[in-house]
């Protein structure tokens, strides 16, 4: 029997993540043992009823290990609990104590469950994979890819990024292409990897879609790109295609070359790009997508956070970095493509702050990872008005425009055409009239030049 056993003070403080009270021992029990060994650990206190009263239970002198048993018999890998009995006044209680298990997950007849709050829940598979791949300190990553083999990767590819790991660590890399990918266990046993695969696809990468599209409104569409290639290609095509749909003004110092600046930082636009193709969920059938609209550019990405790590963790900068593909990670950081593991989320807050952009959007949604990257909201001139009406005169969107172009003489016709609230071909048509009527003329050219008023209009 257990001396100095606090009993009264566990009923005070109730059920709770690491203690819950049964009336008599069942099948719920060992469930409850088995979510506290998946988790961290917990104590099941049995005879105790509604309220918290002790009942007592009615045990023989063989009672107890024949439960012992049961719960080893029931329980894979098996778990054998510490037993205490006690009494609470003349009720005798039954203490199972259970520490978190070394080998995860642990299973009874079948199922897998782990603690939440006060309750047992039942794990799904992704949780049951990750909490195996957690316990042999791995990842999905390293292991062998079953449907592809050497033939599926691409050894110019390998090539490539040897030479760009030598660029960026200033060293040699020795050895062959294939040695080169067993030292990295990129192959292992002569199979490559998942990892392996994913990041040097010859061809058609069957498991790494990313959808990347223009939007003019949510449900409008005006160009897209689809991208089934290794992870390499993929972080440069979608860079190419977010620049090339980003508008940019060009800043002249004084220097003999002008300063580019696009509406959001390409370093923060860049870090995103490099952690969702880093760290997806590649085991979910979702793809990745990317949409730039007109104010913001969305980037979503199946899996949410891995381990303990919550959102609030993750902005607090109050966690320890894990990363979901360790392969992967590995291999981006030795290319120069990572700089520091678990130092991205920050960097990209950073860099908002110093390019006066709000903060950024972090957010679980859709058993995924979204991320919201806003664009500077635009200088409009005092004497404009912010919405202008679909609808107005024509000859008062001539001098709204002129306007526009006394108080920013390099204003694109992009930037016109969102704040006269009219399409780009509208704002074309008006340019050419004032034009044709000796009001305006253009100095330079598309990028870097700007309009200039010769007259105003009447």
């Amino acid at each position: 029997m257990a001396e100095n056993l606090n009993i009264r003070s566990l009923l005070e403080n109730g059920e709770g993540m690491f203690i819950e009270f049964k009336r008599s021992f069942n099948n719920e029990t060992i469930e409850t043992l088995v979510a506290f060994a998946n988790t961290k650990g917990g104590q099941v206190v049995i005879g105790i009823g509604q309220n918290n009263k002790p009942t007592g239970v009615d045990i023989q002198s063989e009672t107890v290990q024949n439960w012992i048993n049961e719960i080893k018999q029931k329980t894979s890998p098996s778990i054998i609990p510490e037993v205490e009995t006690t009494n609470e006044g003349d009720k005798k209680l039954v203490l199972f104590t259970v520490q978190e298990y070394p080998i995860k997950p642990v299973a009874t007849r079948g199922k897998y469950f782990k603690r939440v709050a006060n309750s047992n829940h039942l794990m799904g598979t992704d949780e049951i994979a990750n909490e195996h791949l957690k316990t042999i300190n791995t990842s999905w990553d390293f292991y062998p890819d079953p449907n592809h083999n050497l033939n599926d990767i691409s050894i110019d590819k390998v090539k490539k990024i040897i030479q760009q790991i030598k660029n960026h660590s200033n060293s040699t890399v020795h050895g062959t292409p294939l040695e080169f990918l067993s030292k990295f266990e990129i192959i292992r046993k002569n199979q490559i990897t998942f990892g392996g695969y994913l990041l040097f696809a010859k061809e058609y990468c069957t498991i790494g879609d990313v959808q990347v599209g223009r939007f003019k409104s949510d449900s409008k569409i005006i160009d897209s790109i689809s991208l089934n290639t290794d992870l390499f290609t993929e972080v440069e095509e979608i860079m190419a295609f977010i620049k090339k749909h980003l508008m940019v003004e060009y800043i002249i110092t004084g220097e003999s070359q002008r300063i580019e600046r696009f509406d959001y930082p390409l370093d923060a636009v860049r870090e995103i790009v490099i952690n969702m193709i880093a760290h997806r969920d590649y085991r979910d059938n979702g793809h990745s997508t990317i949409k730039i609209f007109d104010n913001r550019i969305e980037f979503y990405n199946p899996g949410k956070l891995i381990g303990n790590l919550t959102v609030q963790k993750l902005l607090s900068d109050n966690y320890i970095s894990r990363a979901r593909n360790k392969l992967v990670a590995k291999v981006f950081k030795e290319a120069g493509l990572i700089e520091r593991y678990g130092s991205g989320i920050r960097r990209v807050m950073t860099i908002c702050k110093d390019y006066g952009l709000k903060q950024p959007v972090f957010e679980e949604i859709f058993n995924g990872f979204r991320v919201i990257l806003f664009k500077k909201e635009q200088d409009v001139p005092k004497d404009v008005p912010k919405d202008v009406p679909k609808d107005v005169p024509k000859d008062e969107r001539l001098k709204i425009i002129l306007r526009l172009i006394e108080e920013k003489p390099g204003i694109t016709m992009h930037e016109m055409a969102s704040l006269c609230n009219v399409s780009l071909k509208t704002i074309k048509r008006d340019i050419d009239v004032l034009k044709h009527n000796g009001h305006l003329k253009r100095i330079g050219g598309k990028k870097s030049g700007e309009w200039k008023i010769l007259k105003k209009y009447q």
